[in-house]
């Protein structure tokens, strides 16, 4: 069982995103968001409890909002909770005060195994070498302002170490099987005794596999690796910015050896928006406004970043620079509309003489706190 498959046991996804296990997906997707735009760490700088509860939800969405994860999550949780990792010594159920993690004389030889660098007796396959893990693999990923602010769903395409096509990962020429390793006798371990302990290593010969591939693949050589172009799926989670990565878990590298595959490292660039910033999880946008609709007040059009233009209501006295704040219209966050006031570079005669006229019948000066 994959670390990431255990996950599945231990976790409640439902319970963590706070919906029912029969909610539609369109209500876990408008469930995440509402999490998301709560609990993203651009809204709760410095809160290390938040940031947490967002990486929680994060990955209750990556299975729950897919619906092929969910349908396979749903039936490893009928099978039911993990039971005890270790049994009691002879595999007999522990003693009184016993906790969880009783180790057994098998365990006692896998730990001193392991210490020493060698192979412990394991568990169903005694002898058996642990494979290596994948490598990890890091990507680039440009994507539109929309996108970033929206989250989305993409494929990436990238050259990289993948189970290799020819053999599918078994080394071993089509039509062909690797043979049992004569030095070993296919346990794929040599026992060495030293006193009160049996010590148990791996068999050079086979990497204590228990077999040894007498017709490599001619397309890896028998290493049941190659270097080819592969397409991913990623799930681009709302709100993303400049720097920071998606992690995509058992997607990289392939493991060696009946090993896990590592992680593939999403490194995320967002394309500038000609009309639009960000501050934090809200996005901005400045407006402008004449010098009589921030005198007067007005009701002015202000766009969003789905194209739907509202209105705004600028009450009268308005300074340029002042930002109004247009909940739920910025993506996962707000919409904060800031004006300006906008100083005509020329004027027509009738402009003109409408603003001298203005400045004839201002009587107060605004520069009188300054004893000017």
């Amino acid at each position: 069982m994959t670390e990431y498959e255990k996950e599945w046991f231990e976790k409640d996804y439902y319970a963590i995103l706070g919906v029912t296990e029969s909610a539609s997906s369109k209500e876990v997707k408008s469930r995440y968001r509402k999490l998301a735009r709560e609990l993203h760490p651009d809204s709760n700088p410095g809160d290390a409890r938040a940031e947490e509860r967002f990486k929680e939800v994060s990955a209750a969405y990556d299975v729950i909002g897919d619906d092929d994860k969910r349908a396979k999550y749903d039936e490893v949780r009928k099978m039911g909770p993990i039971g005890p990792m270790f049994r009691g010594a002879g595999g007999g159920a522990p003693g009184p005060g016993a906790g969880q993690f009783n180790v057994g004389m098998d365990d006692i030889g896998d730990l001193l195994g392991g210490l020493f660098n060698r192979g412990g007796r394991g568990r169903g396959q005694p002898g058996a070498a642990r494979g290596q893990r994948g490598s990890d693999i890091a990507v680039d990923l440009s994507l539109q302002f929309d996108d970033a602010v929206n989250g989305l769903e993409t494929t990436i395409t990238l050259t990289s170490e993948a189970t290799c096509a020819g053999c599918d990962g078994m080394g071993s020429a089509p039509g062909t099987a690797p043979s049992k390793c004569e030095s070993c006798d296919g346990r794929g371990i040599h026992d060495e005794n030293q006193g009160l302990f049996s010590f148990s290593r791996p068999c050079q010969s086979c990497g204590g596999r228990g077999s040894v591939i007498t017709s490599p693949c001619t397309n890896c050589r028998g290493s049941g690796v190659e270097v080819r172009p592969r397409e991913v799926k990623v799930r681009i989670p709302a709100g993303v910015k400049t720097g920071q990565k998606v992690r995509l878990k058992q997607r990289g590298g392939p493991g060696h050896g009946g090993g896990p595959p590592g992680d593939l490292f999403v490194h995320v660039t967002v394309e500038p928006h000609e009309m639009f910033g960000r501050s934090g999880s809200d996005l901005t946008v400045e407006v402008p406004i004449t010098f009589a609709e921030a005198t007067l007040g007005a009701k002015v059009k202000v766009p969003t970043l789905n194209g739907e233009a509202v209105k705004i209501r600028i009450p009268p006295g308005t300074v340029s620079g002042k930002t109004f704040r247009l909940k739920g219209r910025g993506g996962t966050g707000d919409l904060l509309v800031t004006v300006a006031v906008v100083v005509p570079q020329e004027l027509s005669r009738e402009q003109r003489q409408a603003v001298e006229a203005f400045a004839k019948a201002t009587t107060e000066s605004p520069r009188a706190h300054l004893g000017l």
